[in-house]
């Protein structure tokens, strides 16, 4: 028989409540209070340490602004060189699985916990998880929203505001609520922000 924490792990509906998982979330809690509260320039070795002890796994110079808020950490995975503004949330039951080079502007939330429509089922606690994947270079706007279940490809870009509740291809410029693809983004782009570099010259 699984239990709870096992059950959550494999995506299935559980007791948020559980003592095991109660316990998880507050000792990340613990570990987020004395993240949060060190806010000094020479405050930034202790940081580094503690984030790479509240995350489950990350890769060379990751970096948050405080506040950060999560549930468990332990689910959350992210790449080289990541990077979160202020008031990153990251609800990560479900998983979040974040690639390199990756850019959060502030107030980016990621919700990969669920609860059931029924309100007799929600009242008992239970609730479920599904996956985020975030690719390779790619920036979210500040105050976007992802919903669990969602993948977006390497290269996109999600303008501020945006409410993610599907797939993202790759190389796709993302905006609105709900979300949607604007248009792909090419060389032009890049060529027009150099032109207006050197026009502002």
């Amino acid at each position: 028989m699984l239990s709870e924490k096992e059950k959550m792990e494999h995506g299935l509906s559980h007791q948020a409540y559980d003592p095991e998982l109660s316990a998880m979330r507050l000792k990340i809690k613990e570990l987020l209070y004395e993240y949060n509260i060190l806010t000094r320039p020479s405050d930034k070795a202790t940081k580094a340490r503690l984030l790479r002890e509240i995350l489950g796994k990350a890769g060379n110079d990751p970096h948050i602004n405080a506040p950060f808020y999560c549930d468990y950490g332990v689910y959350i995975e992210v790449g080289e060189r990541f990077f979160a503004n202020y008031n990153c949330t990251i609800l990560d039951s479900g998983g979040v699985k974040i690639g390199d080079d990756v850019l959060f502007g502030p107030n980016v939330s990621l919700y990969t916990v669920n609860h059931p429509l029924d309100v007799e089922l929600r009242n008992t606690g239970v609730e479920y998880g599904k996956p985020i994947l975030i690719g390779n270079n790619v920036w979210i706007g500040g105050s976007s929203v992802i919903l669990g279940g969602v993948t977006i490809g390497d290269n996109v870009v999600i303008a501020a505001g945006a409410v993610v509740t599907k797939n993202i291809p790759a190389n796709s410029l993302v905006v609105g609520n709900p979300a949607r693809v604007l248009r792909e983004i090419t060389a032009k782009d890049r060529e027009d922000y150099l032109n207006n570099l050197v026009a502002k010259d």
